[in-house]
């Protein structure tokens, strides 16, 4: 190591300190202020903390990893003690600050090993952790039990379940790839996620069109069936209904090309122009509805009430392999027309398992392009065809101009711009 580098990582060991220690005498500036606690800890200490842990590192470089170790330990009782002693006048039991102190030390210890971008990155995300405590206190309290299990549950079929799939085609045509079928699951889950918790964070009382958007990326068939049945029972709310519908539907068109786009990008290429402009018809729609005179509230609280169950996990599985298995053999067995047929009918009540199949199929060859595409935007326009039908019967007429003509628009143009 040159006297340069020496130099270089004991300047990023302190600017690590004194970014710590910043947010650290922030915090408990504020502290003292509002509640008489003693401030232990702030920008020298730290940078002295980030020093000390670069310097032990260097002399176990030199000598012995035991010493790093002892070192370590002196750190951590001088803290506790100090703590200790500040805990009981001010009766603070947190050891946020103990914690951030230690790892502080690590990180300038690990800069002399050489790990000078990976201490840099954990010590922002470390900082920012640290001042987002009243956000993320505030999402603790408002997170209910059977969410939590909801992101339990997802991760178990993603970081658990899905690695151990075979990542290799089962059956006639080899169409059946447990990872694959299972990675698509995962995927549609997490996006549904960002809805749902966007909802929950922001806030479904914000506007209907904000509420639109992020219910569009967990289900718009399931908000345009909950928004038409508010609609039914308060008519004069058709205005505002008829724009979260819309957004809702507007939603489902770059939420295919980001799904088709992960598997396969040709394919959302293609596809960018019909269905780009059949949410730019929603979308404007939408904008203009907005704009009209109405009552401006409605609980929509209740549209998206389980993020996730492992129930729904399989039977969305179960949906994409009979789908998939289909597209092969409808493919193999009638050619190209079998597979608009199977596309047209999964539209009925789902684009993600017809969008995702046939991404997949066109990605290994097994599907020429512009079939898959084709086959992928009708699925789009019976979907929002049934979406139309579905406002108009159970909305009622109050929703047949701004929804029904408005997706009759869309339809229309995703048929004549289709490649």
């Amino acid at each position: 190591m040159t006297q340069y580098e020496l130099f270089l990582r004991l300047t990023v060991a302190l600017a690590i300190g004194l970014l710590t220690g910043l947010e650290r005498g922030q915090y408990e500036r504020e502290q003292k202020e509002g509640s008489g606690a003693r401030r232990i800890t702030g920008m020298r200490t730290f940078g002295l903390i980030g020093l000390l842990g670069a310097l032990c590192g260097l002399l176990a470089m030199q000598t012995s990893p035991v010493v790093l170790g002892f070192s370590f330990l002196g750190l951590a009782a001088l803290m506790t003690a100090s703590h200790i002693i500040a805990a009981s006048e001010d009766h603070d039991y947190g050891i946020t600050t103990v914690v951030a102190s230690l790892l502080t030390f690590i990180l300038g210890a690990v800069i002399m090993y050489g790990y000078i971008s990976v201490a840099a990155a954990v010590a922002v995300i470390m900082t920012t952790l640290l001042g987002m405590k009243t956000l993320l206190h505030r999402f603790e309290a408002n997170i209910q039990r059977y969410e939590l299990l909801a992101v339990l549950k997802l991760l178990l079929i993603s970081v658990v379940i899905l690695p151990v799939l075979p990542n290799r085609g089962y059956g006639p045509w080899e169409a059946l790839n447990p990872y694959v079928i299972w990675w698509m699951v995962v995927l549609i889950a997490g996006i549904s996620f960002v809805g749902y918790f966007g909802v929950k964070v922001i806030g479904a009382r914000r506007g209907l069109m904000l509420t639109g958007l992020l219910g569009g990326l967990a289900s718009s068939t399931a908000l345009t069936l909950h928004f038409s049945r508010i609609c039914r029972k308060n008519p004069d709310l058709a205005n505002l209904i008829a724009t979260g519908i819309l957004v809702s539907a507007g939603t489902m068109y770059p939420r295919m090309l980001l799904l088709a786009g992960i598997l396969y990008p040709p394919v959302a290429q293609q596809m960018l122009l019909p269905l780009g402009l059949m949410g730019v018809v929603c979308f404007v729609s939408a904008g203009w509805l907005s704009t009209r005179p109405g009552k401006t509230s409605t609980d929509t609280s209740q549209t998206f009430r389980n993020p996730f169950e492992l129930k729904t996990a399989l039977q969305l599985g179960l949906l994409l392999a009979l789908v998939t298995f289909f597209a092969h053999g409808l493919k193999n067995w009638f050619g190209d027309a079998g597979v608009m047929i199977l596309a047209g009918i999964s539209g009925i009540s789902d684009v993600d398992a017809i969008n995702l199949a046939l991404a997949r199929m066109a990605e290994e060859g097994k599907l020429v392009l512009d079939t898959a595409v084709r086959a992928i935007i009708l699925a789009a326009i019976v979907n929002t065809l049934v979406k139309g039908l579905m406002a108009v019967i159970i909305g009622g007429k109050r929703l047949l101009l701004p929804v029904g003509s408005v997706l009759l628009v869309a339809i229309i143009t995703g048929f004549l711009t289709a490649p």
